[in-house]
């Protein structure tokens, strides 16, 4: 075989094996993040008492004044994590039915729909930020620029990237 033909017959067959994964039903009580072992979605309970006891401390360490309130509020509000949205989850047996050049089409789409999702969240974030910040003494923002150069995220900073 010539050596792009053989290059492309094995791309093919690893896609495919890729798929046929993707299309497998995962079993266990919580599959929202592809059944992975140890990787379950954080309770959104949970995740609201993180928010609010790491917001309170940011507030008490910044000394929030009266005036910087309503800003404060607005920007407490913004950075609170989404709701877990409850759209339909992928019909893996329907998406297994589709011809190939059908699913990746419907997975590329699912795909950017998502990232879009999150870009989205991520600038009003960005906004509520930034328009906060003005808010702040230079003192503040001394305190406030420590504080999230330390934000170590979910895992700790302990991620694995």
């Amino acid at each position: 075989m010539k050596p792009v033909f053989k290059t492309l017959v094995v791309a093919g067959l690893l896609a495919t094996a890729g798929f046929s994964v993707l299309a497998q039903k995962n079993s266990g009580p919580d599959d929202s993040m592809g059944g992975r072992p140890g990787m379950q979605r954080m309770n959104p309970e949970k995740m609201e008492e993180m928010h609010a006891k790491r917001s309170a401390e940011l507030k008490t360490k910044l000394k929030i004044t009266a005036a910087q309130e309503a800003s404060w509020t607005t920007f407490s509000n913004a950075m609170k994590p989404a709701p877990r949205a409850d759209k339909p989850k992928m019909d893996r047996a329907e998406l297994a039915k589709l011809p190939t050049p059908e699913r990746l089409d419907k997975m590329k789409a699912m795909h950017a729909e998502m990232v879009s999702e999150r870009t989205s969240r991520m600038e009003q974030r960005d906004q509520a930020v930034k328009a906060f910040y003005a808010t702040l003494t230079p003192e503040q923002k001394k305190v406030f620029d420590a504080e999230s150069a330390n934000h170590k995220g979910p895992h700790g900073g302990k991620a694995k990237h």
